[in-house]
């Protein structure tokens, strides 16, 4: 029986993890490996690994990096981060992660989702999308590099497609409420819900358990993903890795 998963997202930057506000001004919270660890400890359901240099640099995943992370994991991983070809893909799973996600490959090149889905299995190929609510206009645009290049694409259209090519999930990654702790954007979770059936991940102002509960009474069973409330404690934001296990969901 399906059931709606929490899901810490991390970022990497720089060979540490960061988390950032809007996509801006990374603060470093510690090490990825050693993370890893503390989450095994805390059983996760799942763990996200984003690295924001490596699309936006033109570098390829750091594969020896992965491969320890994936060796010393008990849960199930995601990463994302300059992949460009279903062969990266391959490989980052043959390391044991579970999920490759692609961001601004798949709004450069959409067939990439197909030959990913292809080689390694559609419930493998997670596609994010970084978006940003038009406050003069209305609606949300897509953005890549860290919400640096705005997309001609409009939202709901594209992951219809990303659906229609293959992917096995979506994540919705709200910039405007990265790092404020502040809620979801349930307007725009409910947008992507009514357009697309395929598994979806939201992301962006988790604050706690209860944002994470009106999450999942707007849109159903979805992957409550959150950086920050997983990262910090208190109102200083004090580093300290924590989780919030599934079933205070209720």
């Amino acid at each position: 029986m399906l059931r709606s998963r929490i899901v810490p997202c991390l970022l990497m930057h720089d060979g540490g993890l960061v988390k950032t506000r809007q996509f801006k001004d990374p603060k470093y919270v510690g090490d990825p490996l050693n993370a890893v660890k503390i989450f095994n400890e805390k059983e996760v359901d799942e763990l996200m690994f984003l690295d924001i240099d490596a699309s936006a640099h033109g570098r390829e995943p750091n594969l020896a990096l992965l491969r320890s992370l994936a060796v010393e994991s008990r849960m199930p991983l995601c990463y994302g981060g300059g992949i460009t070809a279903a062969a990266q893909a391959s490989r980052i799973v043959a390391l044991g992660f579970e999920k490759v996600s692609i961001s601004s490959a798949a709004l450069r090149r959409p067939d990439l989702i197909r030959e990913m889905s292809e080689a390694i299995g559609s419930q493998s190929v997670v596609v994010t999308l970084d978006v940003r609510r038009n406050r003069l206009l209305g609606g949300y645009a897509v953005f890549t590099r860290n919400g640096q290049d705005k997309q001609k694409v409009d939202l709901v259209e594209f992951c219809q497609r990303v659906e229609a090519l293959g992917a096995g999930e979506i994540v919705i990654n709200s910039i405007d409420r990265d790092g404020d702790m502040g809620g979801y954007d349930l307007e725009l979770a409910r947008r992507v819900r009514a357009a697309v059936s395929l598994p979806m991940s939201v992301l962006g102002g988790a604050g706690s358990v209860e944002d994470m509960k009106a999450l999942i009474e707007a849109v159903g069973i979805v992957g409550a993903a959150a950086g920050s409330m997983f990262v910090f404690k208190g109102p200083y934001r004090a580093v300290l890795i924590n989780y919030a296990r599934p079933e205070r969901l209720g």
